[in-house]
């Protein structure tokens, strides 16, 4: 499920009872959005403090920060802190990362926005270096690290990463799959998907990898003007072979209350179509 912060904005009471209720009613993971600055300062909980909060109360279900813009921070400061976040979850994290679109954002946090895409390669290969190694040697060229390591080191090792993009990603971010992603969030159509599912296991099979090692993820939304459809998109989705589906509450302007109740709903809804 994905976890409404945007439309519950400040009620921590009913995003954590929509965490708990969402473990309780056996849904395996909970997504969440990243923007460090928005435009006219809309709502955006920073997800990696939020997550660390609901490790707290909840026990089973993953989290899933998705996506972090990395190239916006200091990757041995993210290393640190999502290892942190796995540790304190008892090894729950998956993590959701991409690169961005927005030059303003980047402007706001002193970053260069033209070279971001090659410092996010760089920024994966250190990242699972720092998460699995005691001590790290790496001559980068955004990175410099001698003799270095982070403690406590994660309970997964390395943190899953997976990509997210625009629905038709790019070249360069379907190569950055194949050749170092542990899976990718899936925008495309599902007419548009073995196209891009394709070229991607292509790359990887020419690093050496097992395409079969690279998950996919589709969102499918619960309310709004595709309500009707969301059992018939899950089961398109399921024929496809996906690894995972998000399902969403958001974008109906549902309250706090209705967002609940959708929860449960769509809950049950599920185990009748498991049952059919």
């Amino acid at each position: 499920m994905s976890l409404p912060i945007r439309e519950l904005n400040d009620d921590i009471e009913a995003i954590t009872e929509f965490a708990l209720i969402a473990e309780d009613l056996g849904f395996t993971h909970l997504r969440i959005p990243d923007q460090v600055i928005r435009p006219q300062g809309a709502y955006a909980h920073e997800p990696l403090m939020l997550l660390a909060y609901i490790a707290a109360v909840t026990r089973r279900i993953e989290l899933v920060p998705s996506v972090i813009v990395t190239p916006l921070r200091q990757t041995v400061l993210l290393a640190k802190q999502v290892a942190e976040l796995d540790v304190l979850s008892g090894g729950r994290v998956r993590l959701g990362i991409g690169v961005g679109s927005s030059e303003a954002e980047y402007r706001a946090l002193g970053q260069d926005f033209s070279t971001r895409g090659s410092r996010a390669d760089e920024q994966m290969v250190l990242l699972k270096q720092l998460w699995t190694q005691p001590t790290v040697e790496f001559a980068g060229k955004w990175h410099q690290i001698e003799g270095l390591g982070i403690h406590p080191l994660p309970v997964r090792r390395p943190i899953p990463l997976w990509i997210g993009a625009r629905s038709i990603p790019s070249a360069a971010i379907r190569t950055r799959i194949g050749r170092h992603a542990d899976g990718w969030f899936v925008l495309a159509s599902p007419d548009e998907f073995d196209d891009i599912k394709g070229e991607i296991d292509l790359i990887a099979k020419q690093a050496g990898r097992d395409p079969r090692d690279i998950g996919t993820e589709a969102g499918i939304a619960v309310v709004g003007p595709r309500q009707a459809e969301w059992k018939t998109r899950l089961q398109g989705w399921r024929r496809k072979g996906l690894t995972h589906v998000c399902l969403r509450t958001l974008g109906g302007g549902l309250n706090a209350k209705e967002h609940l109740s959708k929860l449960r709903q769509t809950a049950a809804e599920l185990e009748r179509l498991e049952l059919a």
